[in-house]
């Protein structure tokens, strides 16, 4: 089994973290998309929306966050065969689906101060325009990501965009901290696929530097957020990357990269 994923996108935290939680084995490969490595040819005949995680087992290969922890889970339940592992209940599902609903792109990018996001974007548009040269064959699916590119920046020009997505967030966290007045973890009292889903969310909300404004003020789910993060999971596919001094590598080590490949102009 391999998956293609990347430590700064969401959804591949949350397939990692399947995997830990439930100790499948798999061949890690690394697709920085901020620089452009999922825009590879080999990689976009696999996929061409170029989202990341990619799951592949044999010739099955699937893309869909969810499904992927889902089919996860039935490798880890007939692997068990004793019973240990359960199948997620129906409320878990509803939460997974929920909680995958927000999607965090215009929310990440709004916090990201705007030189870097139009330095990274337009770096990433020579990227589609040189590997639609390498692969002609091809050339429709790049168009449509440049288009994609193109009217993510329209967006973000619009704040009601940006403001249904923050309100979304917040109705979403809203209803996790009432679920945490029931129970432990989110939907039961163990760790289950729903808190796989959610703790790469409060993860970027930390990473982002807001902590405070989201979580904190929060106490079920601030204290939910200290429990989560002791996981050896967490530890593992998060806190590895982005814990501390880390934080700043991970980001350093990407940036010089696309730095000196605009300087060489080598897309």
């Amino acid at each position: 089994m391999q998956l293609y994923h990347h430590p700064y996108s969401l959804d591949s935290q949350k397939v990692r973290l399947a995997l830990e939680e439930r100790n499948i084995d798999y061949t890690s490969y690394h697709v920085n998309p901020i620089t452009g490595k999922n825009m590879d040819p080999s990689f976009f005949r696999m996929n061409p929306t170029a989202k990341l995680p990619v799951f592949q087992n044999g010739g099955h290969v699937i893309f869909n966050t969810i499904e992927i922890i889902l089919y996860i889970e039935r490798i880890a339940l007939v692997s068990s065969g004793s019973g240990i592992i359960k199948q997620s209940s129906k409320k878990v599902v509803e939460w997974m689906y929920k909680i995958q609903e927000w999607n965090p792109k215009f929310f990440t990018i709004s916090h990201i101060p705007e030189k870097y996001y139009i330095y990274v974007s337009k770096f990433i548009r020579r990227v589609v325009i040189a590997r639609m040269s390498e692969a002609p064959e091809l050339a429709t699916a790049y168009h449509t990501k440049l288009k994609e590119a193109y009217e993510t920046e329209e967006k973000l020009r619009d704040p009601q965009v940006l403001q249904r997505s923050e309100q979304h967030l917040i109705k979403l966290l809203d209803e996790v901290e009432i679920q945490l007045e029931e129970t432990l973890y989110l939907a039961e009292d163990e760790f289950t696929l729903a808190d796989v889903m959610l703790v790469p969310i409060l993860a970027r909300l930390t990473l982002l530097g807001l902590e405070n404004d989201y979580i904190c003020c929060r106490p079920k789910l601030a204290a939910y957020w200290a429990l989560v993060q002791q996981r050896p999971s967490y530890k593992h596919v998060i806190g590895k990357h982005f814990g501390g001094w880390r934080r700043r590598k991970t980001l350093l080590k990407t940036w010089c990269i696309v730095r000196m490949r605009c300087m060489l102009k080598r897309f």
